[in-house]
């Protein structure tokens, strides 16, 4: 039986990270496990509960609450998971812009962190697992068989950003957008907890320029070696 392993890709708001895991895991017959749609999922939970508005942040309900919110990720019909917000699947309501910004915010508090944190490391108990987000392969598991750093210029990743909520009917300026991505980048790189940072032993993928068959060659590449190593 070939030895599974834990697959961690880190990088900028808006890289493709999600697309080159959930397909990555697709493809291997791995589970795929999106931390960001965690942090969107605490955020949509906190923005129903007003919590979280738009000029305001009530951090001591959050952080007393946070242990009642249970994530999960569940395979649909077509084999990608979605996750599930205490039993509803909220997969279309985390997409919003709205939804991003809170996320932003949520993800700077500690107790958040910890907490997700926990429930991500649990998830990772048997290994077979790709995992995407900011702080998974320095904080999360460090100890990941494959790390990935995945970048891109700040425009390109505003103008993919653009494309994907416009095409869900929302009606966004490329201005608003680009400022959101560089608000994004600063506060995931200067907060205190767990800021964005590249492991020291994780591969650096530019994906400006890569068609999604060029980043999903490089990526299974760099897992069969690995597998292959062990």
């Amino acid at each position: 039986m070939t030895k599974k392993i834990i697959v961690a890709i880190d990088g900028f708001s808006s890289c493709g990270k999600s697309t080159m895991a959930k397909q990555l895991a697709h493809d291997v017959g791995y589970i795929y496990i999106d931390s960001g749609a965690m942090y969107r999922a605490v955020a949509l939970h906190c923005m129903r509960q007003g919590w979280i508005t738009n000029d305001d942040m009530d951090v001591e309900s959050i952080e007393s609450h946070i242990h009642t919110v249970q994530l999960k990720f569940v395979l649909n019909d077509t084999g990608y998971a979605e996750i599930y917000l205490n039993g509803e699947n909220v997969e279309s309501a985390i997409r919003s812009l709205e939804v991003s910004n809170g996320a932003s915010r949520v993800s700077t508090l500690p107790a958040v962190r910890k907490e997700l944190v926990r429930q991500q490391q649990q998830m990772g108990v048997e290994k077979g697992i790709v995992m995407d987000g900011r702080d998974i392969g320095t904080v999360v598991f460090p100890d990941a068989e494959l790390k990935v750093f995945l970048t891109a210029s700040p425009e390109i990743r505003a103008q993919r950003r653009m494309d994907e909520l416009l095409q869900k009917g929302e009606q966004v300026s490329f201005k608003d957008v680009l400022a959101n991505v560089k608000e994004r980048d600063y506060r995931d790189q200067n907060r205190k907890v767990s800021p964005l940072r590249k492991a020291e032993d994780a591969v650096l993928i530019d994906n400006s320029l890569m068609t999604l068959r060029e980043q999903q060659k490089v990526i299974m590449e760099l897992f069969e070696q690995r597998v292959a190593a062990l």
